[in-house]
């Protein structure tokens, strides 16, 4: 899982997809934080991405490394987080979303990755997989 984390937030930037109704939707997020042994990312609870969660909650997402041609595919469920604790070590690890969010506001939400597979890919060599 660490080894996920560091691509990801390396690259900065990934899509995530998901799903509402019959139709794909795919939006850039920047936030990724490994927290007790899980990996999170962070939107608000208004969002569309967060309703679309909340009734399917498998999710994809994608980022490529331009430096070494590699890019990662991760796919699983997106569950929700409501503990103020892990709010707030989303918080921490990217304070620039303060004046947006709070971990005690309605609004902030963390959700983690369950039955999850990374797959590796390049250009240059075969396909390496990580589940958690």
């Amino acid at each position: 899982m660490k080894t996920v984390y560091d691509f990801i937030k390396k690259c900065g930037t990934y899509y995530l997809a998901t799903v509402e109704e019959n139709q794909p939707r795919v939006r850039p997020f920047g936030t990724i934080a490994l927290y007790e042994n899980k990996l999170y990312i962070q939107t608000g609870k208004a969002k569309t991405v967060s309703k679309q969660l909340s009734v399917n909650p498998k999710a994809e997402l994608c980022c490529f490394d331009g430096e070494t041609g590699t890019w990662l595919r991760l796919c699983g469920e997106l569950i929700n987080d409501d503990s103020v604790e892990a709010k707030k070590h989303m918080l921490y690890e990217y304070p620039n979303l303060r004046g947006m969010y709070n971990e005690n506001d309605s609004n902030t939400q963390v959700l983690y990755f369950k039955n999850a597979t990374a797959t590796f890919s390049s250009f240059a060599g075969a396909p390496k997989v990580i589940t958690f």
